[in-house]
């Protein structure tokens, strides 16, 4: 930014906030800033140039060159995207102290001086906590809106009557109220500095544990939940990328669509985002399951559990015994050895991989049997080769894939009886699909997701035998240039002792384990949705089944969540407290956190979305709503549609609009065309709804209307036919 532009931008009507007695003080400030962020990102460039042309390294050396040019790359992205703007405001000590400014990132210039506070860091609590209750020590907090790169308007909040004293904007509304008022976009909006102290707290809190973020449409919990995953990565080291990481679980692909630009501008890129139907391969083409009883049944934990039965049948160990010939001799082979060979498979590995260790075994014990010096890389390789023995160990221990065995309990009757024993005969022959076993539900993805994580990956084994195959061939490779090596040194008297000295290095297990090149193995390619994950965020958590939390606690063994969801936004119902859910699903320390203030639906929208929902469900935890748009629900015929989007279009140069319950409806400019399944979590400033008791009936009918009415930010259309 050129030194003589100001950083002020003011509209003529907001003249008196202009007043260089009120803001000389953040202009000689924003000047330090301008500086010395110029100054920041060349600094980050250069040390991040050096790094791209270093050697790459191996081994640790290597990774840590890696990180360290993921943390660079990732600060010089957010320094450069934002400029002054990456500063939310500040705040005044009752002690007459100087101002803290506080900023997406922390920021010092190279004296040394603090010209920004992480909005994370502790000290920067009071300036989305403090309150006329609770002033934390402070005079006084001022909040910037910023525009294309200025300030276009700030609010200054007083907290003691020194901070009354020519320095204070005091305005008729605060910049929290202010900017609930402005119009939507295809993005959420950013509103990292007008978070307020109920959820700032929530925010905050620590990691351990479940923590349930219970509240009504409108009451900030995505906000919660995306700024909670930024503030636990910057304050719990636990959680750290080296440690697992923090993986963000959101309701459907237009949410994380709507929510992607928000954790970039908190400067934090390293929480990885998905839908469930992310987490296992067949999710991207699964379809909702048709028939309700058949989605009953699988979305039990128990049906998951069935899994583990499933695939301890394919871990029988044969019950007749062989005899295995070798170039040594013929060795007996038990019942009994079978049975200590399958044993041996360390619990907690996954089936495909532990048959090696089944393997491993199986050549310990035959080895054990035989007289004499045998090499045991040899006689391993040797029973390699033995197809009866290794044929054998196949058909009792296969490799298997999670889609044939999930598709096999939808084929045999027999097997998901065996498997499910609680199922009645009614039940099995609901479940039942020979015709398309493998034509998969959403309802499926649970099992497919337990049975690979219990089987692991078929290739993986593969994977291992040719990297101890390349690891094989290059010992033996070198094996035989040490060889050569000891024949010249001896043969020149090398180190005046016959090469004795050499012989005995280079024989040494140190020297040829560094003469192999590990950097030829083949890499495995990393499923970076595979966890675990140290804290897992779930949003819309209301929706998931039992079986479908199964997925998330394999990815957590840590048990560290943050829920965000709504009881009376559950389109199947939720009968329980959020603690008797969670603790049936495995989660023993539960702590629950209520919002119950609705800062984004207008409260002409709630008068009428209220009596919706209460009409099924009488104890909904309905929000009140802190503002009224003026704007009164209206009604009308389907027949007007185009007429109401015309005349919205050409009274509102911005914002966004959402047809919700016309799925002939096609997507235009600013007007988006969604189901109320596929609108939750999102906001809108027009939402026009289309014969919304066609939405069903009961429960379900009753939330799709409740949750498409409360998108509505500013103005809600109901059209009939």
């Amino acid at each position: 930014m050129p030194a003589l532009l100001s950083a002020f931008d003011l509209p003529a009507h907001l003249a008196p906030k202009a007043d260089p007695t009120l803001i000389a003080g953040d202009e000689k400030h924003f000047a330090a800033l301008a500086q010395s962020l110029e100054q920041t990102i060349a600094d980050v460039s250069a040390r991040l140039d050096v790094q791209r042309k270093a050697p790459g390294g191996i081994g640790r050396e290597a990774m840590d060159r890696d990180l360290e040019i993921h943390r660079l790359t990732a600060r010089l992205r957010t320094l450069s995207r934002f400029g002054l703007d990456l500063c939310l405001g500040h705040i005044v000590g009752a002690d007459d102290s100087e101002p803290v400014y506080i900023g997406r990132l922390g920021l010092t210039d190279s004296e040394g001086r603090r010209l920004l506070l992480d909005w994370r860091a502790p000290a920067a609590e009071p300036f989305f906590a403090a309150t006329h209750a609770d002033p934390m020590g402070l005079a006084s907090r001022r909040r910037y809106r910023w525009t294309d790169g200025r300030i276009s308007d700030y609010w200054d909040e007083v907290f003691t009557a020194d901070g009354l004293e020519g320095h204070a904007a005091l305005d008729d509304q605060s910049a929290f109220i202010a900017s609930l008022g402005s119009n939507r976009s295809a993005r959420m909006r950013d509103v990292l500095s007008t978070i307020q102290s109920d959820q700032d707290a929530i925010i905050r809190a620590g990691s351990r544990g479940a923590l349930v973020v219970d509240g009504g449409p409108g009451t900030g919990k995505t906000v919660v939940a995306l700024h909670r995953s930024a503030y636990l990565l910057y304050s719990d080291p636990r959680l750290g990328h080296n440690r697992g990481g923090v993986l963000f679980v959101g309701p459907h692909r237009p949410y994380l669509n709507y929510v992607s630009d928000v954790l970039p501008s908190l400067g934090e890129e390293g929480v990885q985002t998905c839908i469930l139907e992310d987490l296992v391969a067949e999710g991207a083409g699964a379809a909702v399951e048709a028939d309700p009883e058949v989605a009953r049944l699988k979305s039990s934990a128990d049906m998951v559990k069935a899994i583990e039965k499933a695939v301890r049948f394919y871990e029988e160990p044969p019950t007749k015994g062989m005899t295995v010939s070798t170039d040594w001799a013929d060795v007996r082979l038990s019942a009994d050895d079978w049975a200590e060979a399958f044993d041996a498979a360390r619990g907690g590995t996954p089936h495909n991989e532990a048959r090696e260790q089944v393997w491993e075994e199986l050549v310990a014990i035959l080895l054990d049997k035989l007289d004499g010096d045998v090499p045991g890389e040899l006689f391993e390789r040797s029973l390699r080769h033995d197809e009866e023995l290794v044929t054998t160990l196949h058909r009792a221990w296969p490799l298997l894939e999670a889609a044939d065995l999930v598709a096999d309990l939808w084929s045999n009757s027999a097997y998901l009886r065996m498997c499910a024993p609680w199922l009645d005969r009614n039940e099995v022959r609901t479940l039942l699909r020979k015709e398309a076993p493998q034509a998969w539900t959403v309802s499926d993805l649970p099992l497919l997701d337990a049975a690979r994580q219990r089987l692991g990956d078929p290739a993986a084994a593969r994977h291992r035998r040719r990297q101890e195959a390349v690891l094989a061939a290059q010992r033996e490779q070198m094996a035989q240039v040490v060889d050569n090596l000891i024949d010249a040194a001896a043969a020149s008297g090398a180190d005046g002792d016959d090469g004795e000295g050499l012989v005995t290095m280079l024989r040494g297990q140190d020297a040829q384990v560094s003469l192999v090149d590990e950097s030829e193995l083949p890499p495995a390619a990393p499923d970076r949705l595979a966890g675990p994950f140290a804290h897992i965020v779930v949003d819309e958590a209301q929706e998931l089944t039992d079986a479908q939390w199964q997925m998330l606690l394999l990815r957590c063994p840590s048990r560290s969540f943050t829920i965000v969801g709504d009881r009376a936004q559950a389109r199947h119902g939720f009968t329980e407290s959020w603690q008797e859910r969670l603790e049936r699903i495995g989660l023993d320390r539960v702590n629950v956190e209520s919002l119950s203030v609705n800062y984004r639906t207008p409260e002409e929208v709630m008068t009428q979305a209220e009596p919706v929902i209460r009409a099924a469900l009488p104890d909904a935890n309905v929000p009140t709503s802190v503002r009224s748009s003026g704007v009164p629900v209206a009604h009308g015929s389907v027949a007007d549609l185009e007429s109401v989007l015309d005349t919205w279009l050409a009274a509102h140069a911005d914002g966004i609009a959402c047809v919700i319950g016309d799925p002939a409806f096609g997507e235009m400019s600013r007007v988006q065309s969604l189901t109320p399944e596929l609108a939750k979590g999102l906001e809108f400033d027009l939402v026009v709804l289309i014969d919304p008791e066609n939405f069903g009936e009961g429960i379900e009918g009753a939330v799709d209307r409740y949750v498409a009415m409360t998108r509505a930010t500013q103005q809600l259309v109901v059209l009939t036919s």
